[in-house]
């Protein structure tokens, strides 16, 4: 505890403000604030040692690699993964209680496990891709994460999938095609599940919300083969599924920057609102089709099938409970969306209407609350939404002009306003 609360603890004291169980009390509770911070931020710098040493070692037997005996060279070549079982068996023993050797023995191990197959496979010119060595790392280092309860292989074993997602879909379609990334995902679910149960407002947590968001949406196009374009229906029930998801209690009560579906979802939302709002859109992505049979039976339709499903699903258990009385503008889009994407009617005069109009309802929410947040927000979705327009309409620019212009004097006013309002509040 710093000494200026203390100082001020003690003038309390002397002035009966507080009673001396109370002073205790305060003091217990700023020393083992003091603690966590100590503690967290001794486990960053053991997780950065051990990634630094296992870097090293690696260097270092690279340097010598070629003048040594192959005996040597598969010795060395298991001496970081020994060494970092020592430590997890350690951990486990001795420290299982201690965050900080838990996740610096079992980061090291992570880093070890891939330069012993990558070293091994050197020594007897084993051949292989990139893609069967991160899926055989990712695997061998998994249990890691439960066995050590270990948060940071958890988030590098995330990162891990979703870059073998990547290059066996994006990078090297359409040589390769594989669906193996939503099985590796399913690994980590139930240490996630534990983390929301047991650590929801944990860092760590906090950390693997984005991660594993973002993952999702970053995989979701490896799906794609033949019907590509249906992936736009897709993309908007999941991002409609994350809004959903972001909007129940247990994430709904937490600090925004923990509520990543939220932010993933109401994003995703408008991007894709927004795209639609441009008629070159309708005239060159809305996909087309010689035969109804292959296109009901591929794996783009079904994705969005059973995503549009979820979609609906939630949507009915948000709403229900209030005779679909409290309906947002973001989930009619959803709505909307899957009626005009699959009778194939234009949809730019329908998004840009309601692009406008959640742009309002954000502006009109934030003059209610008194909220700066959620009232700029409104005005930069119509100061967009106007910006996409000035690329594909014919106005002229004295008119362009004219509407920027009062876009920025409302940026001004309503601003103005409400901190005339707080001030006055203030007195």
């Amino acid at each position: 505890m710093s000494d200026k609360i203390t100082n001020e603890l003690h003038e309390l004291l002397n002035a009966k403000v507080v009673s001396a169980e109370t002073a205790q009390r305060i003091r217990d509770y700023f020393h083992q604030k003091k603690k966590e911070n100590y503690n967290r931020l001794f486990s960053v710098f053991g997780i950065l040692g051990a990634v630094l040493v296992g870097l090293g070692i690696i260097l270092v037997f690279a340097h010598n690699w070629d003048t040594l005996s192959r005996l040597t060279r598969v010795i060395l070549s298991f001496l970081p993964l020994l060494i970092g079982q020592i430590f997890c068996g350690y951990s486990l023993l001795k420290k299982s209680a201690s965050t900080v050797w838990r996740e610096t023995a079992s980061v090291f191990v992570f880093f070890a496990i891939g330069a012993s197959i990558s070293l091994v496979a050197q020594v007897y010119n084993i051949p292989g891709d990139i893609n069967s060595f991160i899926i055989a790392w990712m695997l061998l280092s998994l249990p890691l994460v439960y066995l050590l309860q270990s948060a940071i292989v958890s988030l590098l074993y995330t990162a891990g999938i979703t870059y073998y997602g990547c290059n066996a879909n994006y990078f090297t379609y359409p040589s390769t095609h594989s669906f193996l990334y939503w099985l590796l995902l399913l690994g980590i679910a139930p240490y996630y599940y534990q983390l929301l149960k047991t650590k929801a407002l944990s860092n760590f947590t906090l950390f693997h919300n984005w991660f594993i968001s973002l993952s999702i949406v970053i995989c979701l196009g490896t799906i794609a083969h033949k019907n590509g374009n249906l992936l736009y229906l897709s993309y908007m029930s999941l991002f409609t599924i994350f809004y959903f998801i972001g909007k129940t209690p247990f994430f709904d009560q937490q600090k925004l920057k923990n509520n990543s579906f939220m932010i993933v979802g109401k994003l995703g939302i408008l991007y894709l609102l927004l795209l639609y709002s441009f008629k070159w859109f309708w005239n060159k992505s809305f996909y087309k089709t010689d035969s109804i049979s292959e296109t009901l039976l591929s794996i783009e339709f079904i994705t969005a099938f059973v995503l549009t499903v979820l979609a609906a699903f939630f949507f009915y258990k948000k709403n229900s409970t209030t005779n679909f009385k409290e309906v947002s503008l973001f989930e009619l889009s959803f709505l909307m969306n899957i009626l005009l994407l699959i009778t194939g009617y234009e949809f730019s005069l329908a998004a840009n209407a309601l692009v406008l109009f959640i742009g309002i309802f954000e502006v009109k929410r934030g003059l209610k609350r008194n909220h700066m947040g959620l009232l700029n927000f409104g005005l930069l979705l119509i100061t967009v939404l106007i910006m996409c327009r000035f690329f594909d309409t014919d106005l002229s620019f004295v008119l362009r002009g004219i509407l920027f212009m009062t876009i920025g004097l409302g940026f001004f006013l309503t601003n103005y306003f409400i901190l005339k309002k707080r001030n006055k509040n203030e007195k």
